[in-house]
């Protein structure tokens, strides 16, 4: 029969994903600009989308993204006491087509989930874990977004 411990209590067990605080920390300093790299590109989709609803939808995910891009800036000055400085080395990415686009889009959504939950196992237990998980359902909530406008664009259109 197994022993059931308490949730806090720790065994020796490192999750594949693991990451030190350190990598947690670089990984908040390029996030910044990888939300703003985002924030652009949602932009021109923006410009590309056929109607105002749809535009709206994306409209929602950019405000998202601008405020992740505070939220980070926000964590690691107070985790190392200096601000994000510097640029992307990132060449922007110009949208070729709107369905395009809304692929591209679902698949960074998918990606920086990916990322930030590797950046939530290097961070200290409280406000900053908390920031990035609700970071996290946000992503999750633009992925599912930007699946249903691709099926909404790439599904035949009924006759009215």
């Amino acid at each position: 029969m197994s022993t059931v411990y308490p949730y806090w209590y720790r065994v020796q067990f490192t999750p594949v994903w693991a990451t030190s605080a350190q990598e947690a920390l670089e990984s908040i300093k390029t996030s910044v600009q990888g939300e703003r790299n985002d924030e652009l590109f949602y932009s021109q989709l923006i410009d590309l989308a056929p109607n105002p609803e749809q535009a709206q939808v994306i409209a929602s995910i950019r405000a998202d993204e601008r405020q992740h891009n505070q939220m980070f800036r926000q964590m690691y000055k107070d985790l190392t006491g200096q601000d994000v400085t510097g640029g992307s080395s990132e060449t922007p990415v110009p949208v070729t087509s709107y369905t395009a686009g809304l692929q591209q889009a679902f698949q960074g959504e998918l990606s920086a989930v990916e990322k930030y939950r590797k950046i939530w196992f290097g961070l200290p237990y409280g406000i900053y874990k908390d920031t990035l998980y609700g970071i996290i359902l946000d992503e999750q909530k633009h992925a599912a977004k930007y699946n249903n406008l691709l099926l909404h664009n790439l599904a035949p259109q009924p006759n009215k």
